[in-house]
């Protein structure tokens, strides 16, 4: 008999699995860049503090669909 898999250390978990999108817990800067398809890196971050700043948690509906 095969074991329960514990879903919390799957291994296959990618980055995209650990996004938050805002129903779960707010967006911060770094899921709006990961969600963007790049590295987060210091002027991306600002960038995204920024757009979440003027558009708020609608501004991750321009990465994902």
């Amino acid at each position: 008999m095969s074991e329960p898999i514990d879903e919390q250390n799957w291994a296959w978990k990618t980055a995209d699995s650990l996004l938050h999108t805002g129903s779960e817990h707010p967006i911060d800067p770094e899921d709006l860049v990961l969600a963007s398809g790049r590295e987060p890196t210091p002027a991306r971050i600002e960038k995204a503090r920024k757009d979440l700043e003027e558009h708020g948690a609608a501004a991750v509906e321009r990465y994902l669909p």
